[in-house]
């Protein structure tokens, strides 16, 4: 191949990567942290009677996750705010929820079915194992009592944060909560 055609081709395969590359101006972030959330409380009022099943966490390059799985697809009510002290429900004794901040998640949804009995098989407590996170320092259960499930979430700082409802996986609903890394991350 003679230098000449090297060169052709060298510069059509950049003019075909420049093409399908988004123009993303220089020093700006990634499209996935581009984001603008907040630190007020976010709530979405529906009481619900679908139970709490499980808890996970996950991590993204812009934000710690914490998901909070219901049974059922009904609606997905919730309040999530920061506060000094985060209280189990019925008794209204302090939690121990590590961190620097204190998210306190309250479902609107039992932690028990119709009967009565347990769905979510957890004491009060710990529930999850995030050493490692960039921002989740603990994810506590507080409770269930009269159709609310709480929890203590704590976190690195007061940062940023989002809750919305996921449908799935099957017929359940996944309420999902999201701390950012930073202030900064969108930036």
């Amino acid at each position: 191949m003679s230098t000449r055609t090297v060169r052709l081709l060298g510069a059509a395969a950049l003019a075909c990567a420049a093409a399908l590359t988004p123009a993303v101006p220089a020093g700006a972030a990634t499209p996935a942290c581009d984001l603008t959330w907040g630190s007020l409380p976010e709530t979405a009022a529906p009481m619900n009677p679908s139970p709490l099943v499980t808890t996970r966490t996950g991590q993204h390059q812009c934000w710690d996750r914490v998901v909070f799985q219901i049974a059922g697809s009904v609606g997905a009510g919730w309040d999530v705010r920061y506060v000094d002290t985060v209280v189990q429900d019925g008794s209204g004794t302090p939690l121990r929820v590590p961190g620097g901040a204190r998210l306190a998640v309250v479902l609107h949804h039992p932690a028990y079915d119709e009967a009565g009995d347990a769905t979510y098989l957890h004491r009060v407590g710990p529930v999850a194992n995030v050493t490692g996170y960039r921002t989740l320092r603990s994810v506590v259960f507080g409770g269930s009592f009269e159709g609310y499930t709480t929890f203590g979430v704590g976190v690195r700082g007061r940062l940023p944060f989002r809750v919305f409802a996921l449908p799935g996986p099957g017929g359940d609903t996944r309420i999902v909560l999201d701390v950012l890394h930073s202030w900064d991350a969108g930036r």
